[in-house]
């Protein structure tokens, strides 16, 4: 359960990060807005790595003798990506982008939510259910989004002058600490197999 909760928060940083950085933006985001968003980012975190659950399933057969190593490769790969994300980091898209559009919300929910395709293909290899972890991994999403945008909102309206640096600083720890987290995690459930073989 807590690594669950871990990969949640790990993989909820790429939505709290777009979160923070449309809340710092200057934008006019009403409630309406700030749950709306939050709802997409929690929904496809919970619909990716159920899709990549489903997918690992079917051909879980075929690395099932190596599936440790499999797991380890995908949260290993997912969490320096996040790395190397945080410091390369490029806020164009979201700069040109107004999150209160469909579109623009609809495409940000998908790209912040592509590693946790591959979390769920991981958790199949491991077979593990997917449900519960999809759900959680969802809620917290959901619930980190929101603070994400409330906190840099006001933030933002106290410290007009350092939005940007703060914005910034709150980004690139976040990617940090959840790449982190998920690099951890593989190397624990590789050590885990291994110990019990």
């Amino acid at each position: 359960m807590i690594s669950v909760i871990l990969i949640g928060l790990s993989l909820s940083m790429d939505a709290f990060a777009v979160s923070v950085s449309f809340g710092f933006s200057g934008k006019d985001l009403k409630m309406f807005h700030i749950m709306r968003a939050s709802f997409f980012f929690g929904a496809f975190q919970f619909f990716m790595p159920t899709a990549g659950w489903y997918l690992g399933t079917s051909f879980v057969s075929y690395i099932h003798p190596f599936e440790h190593w499999t797991a380890f490769g995908l949260l290993v790969f997912i969490g320096g990506k996040m790395l190397f994300e945080a410091f390369h980091h490029n806020d164009s898209l979201l700069k040109k982008n107004d999150i209160r559009q469909l579109p623009c919300l609809f495409s940000l929910a998908v790209a912040t939510s592509i590693d946790a395709l591959a979390v769920g293909v991981s958790f199949s290899v491991l077979q593990r259910g997917i449900w519960g972890p999809a759900a959680i991994i969802g809620l917290i999403t959901f619930g980190v989004c929101i603070f994400g945008f409330e906190a840099s909102r006001r933030i933002s309206r106290l410290l007009s002058g350092l939005a940007g640096l703060a914005e910034n600083m709150v980004e690139k720890w976040a990617e940090i600490l959840g790449g982190v987290v998920l690099i951890g995690i593989g190397v624990k459930t590789l050590l885990e197999s291994l110990g019990s073989h």
